[in-house]
């Protein structure tokens, strides 16, 4: 894929199927764009090119530098915005969790962790390795090579940056129930206007404590979550070829307006562009 750099003070993102089913990938500079607290469905994965990107994430603000690797965990809250006047560029990988999953083979002698321990790190030689993987896909008669070379940089950053999580959680299995079940209303009932007296209901706690709860247990509160739902629902029937207005109402926004702020401040562009964008990259 070429890299015809447009000048710096216009923003641009492009979006298109990864190598691997479940994942996609996105190459972007931004230099006015700012990007509001969200999470995604997904693992998020990305090695800056430019500039330097800013973030709050876990309680702290970071930056990452050209050639650091971004590693955010599904349901992770975070933001994003430029750290110099220059803005910021940077490729991304969105990994969905089953993706994952596929390449923990324990009989492959592949058994690493699921989470990435710190949102930030530099590795010359792995951002390297992630933007090449990055860079592969959408090559010509080169799929193999492509689907190889993310599985590979996937499976390094998770044994070299992974952490294993849920040691001694037992005590919690009851807590841990209850918001599961909160997470799963929130995933059946997307498209309404959810309010936090009807999930503490629901959970059977107070309204603070049950925000609370969900958020020790999820990494963010419940609004953020329901967001990536809403989304990530809406990017899927956009590419099953449903219309933006009948997507953003069956998706629980409000209209088209609101569907279009919320979809931008997670990913970046607006929602026609990057169906445009995905449709005309599909191979």
């Amino acid at each position: 894929m070429h890299h015809a750099q447009q000048p710096t003070a216009q923003d641009w993102a492009r979006f298109r199927p990864g190598a691997l089913a479940g994942v996609t990938q996105m190459k972007a500079h931004f230099t006015e764009h700012t990007f509001e607290r969200h999470s995604h469905e997904t693992y998020s994965i990305g090695v800056t090119a430019s500039g330097v990107q800013t973030f709050h994430c876990g309680g702290t603000l970071h930056a990452s530098l050209r050639g650091d690797i971004i590693l955010f965990n599904p349901d992770e809250p975070h933001d994003g915005q430029r750290g110099t006047q220059e803005g910021f560029g940077y490729s991304m990988l969105y990994v969905a969790p089953h993706v994952v999953d596929e390449c923990r083979d324990k009989e492959a002698g592949l058994d690493m962790a699921a989470y990435f321990r710190q949102p930030v790190v530099r590795d010359a030689a792995m951002g390297r390795a992630l933007a090449q993987a990055i860079g592969a896909a959408g090559q010509a008669q080169e799929s193999l090579r492509a689907e190889e070379l993310t599985r590979d940089v996937l499976v390094r950053l998770l044994q070299r940056y992974g952490e294993r999580r849920g040691a001694g959680e037992g005590s919690k299995a009851a807590g841990a129930a209850r918001m599961a079940r909160i997470r799963d209303y929130l995933r059946s009932h997307y498209d309404q206007d959810i309010t936090v007296d009807a999930l503490a209901r629901e959970a059977g706690l107070s309204r603070v404590h049950l925000t609370r709860a969900f958020a020790r247990q999820f990494g963010v509160p419940p609004h953020i979550y329901l967001n990536a739902v809403r989304l990530e629902r809406a990017q899927s029937a956009m590419l099953a070829g449903r219309g933006l207005a009948e997507v953003a109402a069956a998706c629980g926004f409000a209209d088209q307006s609101h569907f279009s702020r919320r979809f931008k401040g997670s990913v970046g562009l607006a929602p026609g562009a990057w169906l445009r964008q995905m449709s005309s990259n599909r191979g």
